[in-house]
């Protein structure tokens, strides 16, 4: 910069007339470099050594070369100056998103105040002090579920607690009481004394007229600290699997593959406009991660569930009241149908005389009554009696028909309610 501004220096004195000579060094031009000047009458002429305004006036001829100078000398600091200097130069301009991602954006910053942290507290003995501490032994998500501090999660995220903590969006954590669950369905609802104006309700939509290929949002709180969102596509309908705890099938279940992480169970699958569809209770992957398939209990099953916790603390399910033997062991037999290996007196099936397994005084083992169909429909195992009883109600009398011996009988059941769950 400092040789710049001397060069510039240097031609402006050199461009000056001297006081002690009588005439100044006029500037060498050459005669090819001609373009239009403007004189002091508007009227073009070419610059030419004979015709210049180096020549007619040389202070305009000065304050050009100045100018030129200048240019040259800004052009110069700016290409070899510290570049983060430069960066003063250069404007930030709004970062630009497109209609999907505005809307997905706008979906996570709407639903998340409803999505919270539920820790898992299990009391344990230290073996050297012999004291009693609370643990976490597990964690999970959920999602609000009204303004009185219903809390909607998944069953297996709460077993085996003695104490259940909930943390919301703003980091504020309360105790929580667990209102009721269902472990053939892998619901639980809990609830929490906080202020209203903390509790935004998730908006629950419908889960009857879900299609293959349409978007879906699973949003949790893993860790606690901030939630996480990702995002798929519905990957097949109507699917079944086992609940944890009963291994009891759970029909009608979302697949997706959208990634499920072990902290996003209980956390809600959202549809494209912010709607509870389901929530996200299992992921089948080979190697445990979260690449696999991911499941989510259809919303329409979670709201009758819901309500009958709220309302009765417990679901009334009807049961047959008897213990049946694994699939395996009956398919060795070489029948198909469901083997009754107990049915309690006090229960519908001993009540109304289906036989269960026995020995009888010599050791000898005597089959029971293998139910081959209910109300018509077929039975070839465990998973086919689930699925028919879930259709009925407590109270409704079905023929159960059972293979006994080498002959087939038809027998009215009343089905009772499912007794009270510890």
């Amino acid at each position: 910069m400092a040789t710049m501004c001397s060069l510039i220096s240097t031609l402006f004195h050199s461009s000056s007339p001297s006081p002690s000579s009588s005439s100044s060094p006029k500037p060498i031009i050459p005669k090819s470099l001609k373009f239009p000047i403007s004189n002091s009458h508007n009227t073009h002429s070419t610059l030419n050594p004979s015709n210049s305004i180096f020549s007619s006036s040389p202070s305009s001829a000065l304050d050009s070369l100045v100018i030129v100078c200048t240019s040259l000398a800004l052009s110069l600091t700016l290409v070899f100056s510290n570049p983060h200097s430069a960066s003063a130069f250069v404007v930030n301009t709004p970062r630009k998103l497109q209609s999907d991602e505005l809307a997905t954006v706008n979906l996570f910053q709407q639903n998340t105040p409803s999505v919270v942290f539920i820790t898992n507290l299990a009391v344990k003995q230290d073996a050297f002090t012999l004291d009693v501490l609370e643990v976490p032994q597990g964690s999970g998500s959920g999602f609000v579920w009204d303004q009185d501090g219903h809390i909607v999660t998944n069953y297996h995220v709460i077993r085996g607690a003695s104490d259940l903590r909930v943390t919301l969006a703003d980091q504020s954590t309360y105790d929580a009481k667990v209102v009721g669950f269902d472990q053939d369905k892998d619901v639980a609802v809990l609830r929490v004394d906080a202020p209203k104006d903390k509790l935004r309700p998730i908006p629950v939509g419908i889960s009857a007229d879900l299609l293959v290929g349409q978007k879906v949002f699973a949003i949790g709180n893993p860790f606690g600290l901030d939630h996480t969102l990702t995002t798929g596509v519905i990957s097949g309908l109507r699917r079944e699997i086992s609940s944890a705890a009963t291994g009891r099938p759970i029909q009608d279940v979302i697949q997706t593959d959208a990634a499920i992480n072990p902290g996003n169970s209980g956390g809600p699958l959202l549809d494209s406009s912010g709607n509870l569809i389901g929530i996200n209770t299992a992921i089948y992957s080979p190697s445990g991660a979260s690449s696999g398939v991911g499941f989510s209990i259809p919303v329409d099953t979670v709201s009758g569930i819901v309500d009958q916790l709220v309302k009765f603390g417990k679901v009334t399910r009807p049961i047959l009241g008897i213990k049946f033997a694994p699939d395996q062991s009956v398919e060795q037999l070489g029948v198909s149908g469901v083997l009754v290996l107990d049915a309690p007196p006090s229960g519908p099936a001993g009540k109304a005389g289906l036989l269960p397994t026995k020995r009888d005084a010599y050791g000898r083992l005597i089959l029971g009554d293998i139910i081959t169909s209910v109300n018509g429909k077929k039975v070839n195992n465990g998973s086919d009696l689930y699925r028919i009883l879930d259709q009925c109600k407590v109270g409704d009398e079905v023929i159960v028909e059972v293979l006994r011996g080498d002959q087939k009988e038809k027998i009215p059941v009343i089905l009772e309610p499912k007794g009270d769950e510890t």
